[in-house]
C-alpha cells in the first residue's frame, strides 16, 4: 500500500481541505498528515495520523535575510530526515509556508508531488511548489495566478468536502417561516467585524422580524459580548466555537453571513444554505473575494466587500431577502443545480484515480 503525507498548517482554510482529502485517500493508501502546532488544534488526534513539524515564520526584515536563510534550510534538513525515515511515496500539498520544507525535501528524495488549491487564486507556496509538482487538483477551471506552461497540470474536480457533510440532509426548505434563522460564520480565525457590525444589523433587523441567530464567537470576550448583546434584545441565539459541530446545528438556517473561505463556502453550497458572502480584505492576493466571485456569477450568493459596507445598505440587503423572497429562492434554487450532481463516492474516487496513476 502506498504511502501518502498531506502537509498542511496555519489556519483551518488550510486544514480542512486535507482533512477531507485524508478521508478520501484513507481506504486505498496508508496517509498522514503534517502540520504546525497551529493547525494541530483544528485536528482530532482521534481520527487522523498525524505529526507536528513547526516551521518557523521567516521574517520579511532585509536585517534578518542571512538568519533567515540559516533557519530556513534547517527546516529542509529535519523534513529530508522526516521523509526519509517514513518512506512516503507521494505528497500531497495544501499550501501555506510550513508546506515549503517538506516539499522541497519530497523534491530531493523523488517523492512525488500533488498540489492541492481549493482556492479560486494559487497560492504562493503552491505557485513555487507546481514547478516540480505532478499535478495541481483544483475546483476551478479558470485559476488566477497560474502559468499558462502549467494549465495542463490542472487536474480538475469538484470540491472535496469532509465525508460527515455528504451524510447531512440538504436544506430543501421551500418556505421561510415568520422566525428567519440566520448563521454567522467569521473563519476559523474569528472575525472582530462579525461580533460587532453584523450582530448590530441583526439587532436591527430583529425590530421588524423575529429572528434566530447561530454564530461564530472568536473567544470567551466575544462570547460574553454578544449573549449580553442578544439577551437583552431578546434574540433567540446560539453561539460556537470553530471546533462545534456546526453543520449538524445549522443545516435548516435561511440564510449564512459568512467570510468567504474555500471550504466554508462549499459546504454551505453543497447544503443548499444561501449565504452572504464578505471577504476577508486582507487575504492574500484577495482570494476569498475570488472564491465567492465564483458563485455570485453563478446568481449563487450576495457578494459585498467589507470596504463597501455600510449599515443603510446592508439591513436593506437583509430586509430585501426576507421581505422579497423571490431573489432568495432563485439564488436557493441555483444552489440546488448547482451541487445536485456532487457526492461523496464520485469525488474520492476521482482523486484515488490520479493517485493510483502516477
Amino acid at each position: 500500500m502506498k504511502k501518502v503525507l498531506i502537509t498542511t498548517g496555519g489556519s483551518g482554510g488550510h486544514v480542512m481541505p486535507s482533512l477531507s482529502v485524508y478521508d478520501a485517500l484513507k481506504d486505498n493508501f496508508e496517509v498522514h498528515i503534517a502540520t504546525d502546532l497551529r493547525g494541530s488544534k483544528y485536528i482530532d488526534s482521534g481520527s487522523y495520523n498525524y505529526s507536528i513539524i513547526d516551521v518557523p515564520k521567516l521574517s520579511t526584515s532585509f536585517l534578518l535575510i542571512i538568519f533567515n536563510l540559516i533557519k530556513f534550510c534547517f527546516s529542509i534538513l529535519k523534513s529530508y530526515k522526516y521523509l526519509k525515515s517514513k518512506n512516503f511515496d507521494i505528497l500531497i500539498s495544501t499550501g501555506g509556508y510550513m508546506s515549503l520544507p517538506l516539499c522541497l525535501a519530497s523534491k530531493l528524495l523523488n517523492i512525488k508531488i500533488f498540489v492541492l488549491e481549493p482556492n479560486a487564486v494559487l497560492g504562493r507556496a503552491n505557485k513555487y511548489t507546481l514547478n516540480f509538482a505532478e499535478k495541481i487538483i483544483c475546483y476551478h477551471k479558470n485559476l488566477k495566478g497560474i502559468s499558462q506552461k502549467f494549465l495542463s497540470k490542472i487536474y480538475l474536480t469538484e470540491p472535496i468536502l469532509r465525508r460527515d457533510v455528504y451524510n447531512y440532509q440538504k436544506n430543501k426548505k421551500n418556505v421561510l417561516d415568520d422566525q428567519v434563522k440566520i448563521l454567522v460564520v467569521g473563519g476559523s480565525q474569528g472575525a472582530k467585524f462579525f461580533d460587532e457590525f453584523i450582530s448590530k444589523m441583526i439587532v436591527i433587523l430583529s425590530k421588524t422580524q423575529k429572528v434566530k441567530v447561530l454564530q461564530q464567537v472568536i473567544d470567551e470576550k466575544s462570547r460574553n459580548y454578544l449573549k449580553n448583546l442578544y439577551d437583552k434584545n431578546h434574540i433567540e441565539h446560539e453561539l460556537f466555537d470553530f471546533d462545534d459541530k456546526l453543520l449538524i446545528k445549522a443545516v435548516n438556517y435561511d440564510l449564512a453571513i459568512t467570510r468567504s473561505g474555500a471550504s466554508t463556502i462549499s459546504e454551505l453550497s453543497y447544503l443548499n444554505i444561501p449565504f452572504i458572502a464578505i471577504p476577508f480584505p486582507y487575504a492574500k492576493d484577495d482570494h476569498q473575494y475570488y472564491n465567492a466571485e465564483f458563485y455570485e456569477k453563478k446568481k449563487c450568493c450576495w457578494l459585498i466587500k467589507q470596504k463597501d459596507i455600510n449599515e443603510n445598505n446592508f439591513i436593506n440587503l437583509l430586509k430585501n431577502i426576507f421581505e422579497n423572497q423571490n431573489e432568495y429562492f432563485l439564488i436557493k434554487n441555483n444552489l440546488i443545480r448547482l451541487t445536485k450532481e456532487d457526492t461523496w463516492e464520485k469525488n474520492k474516487a476521482r482523486l484515488n484515480k490520479l493517485l493510483n496513476e502516477n
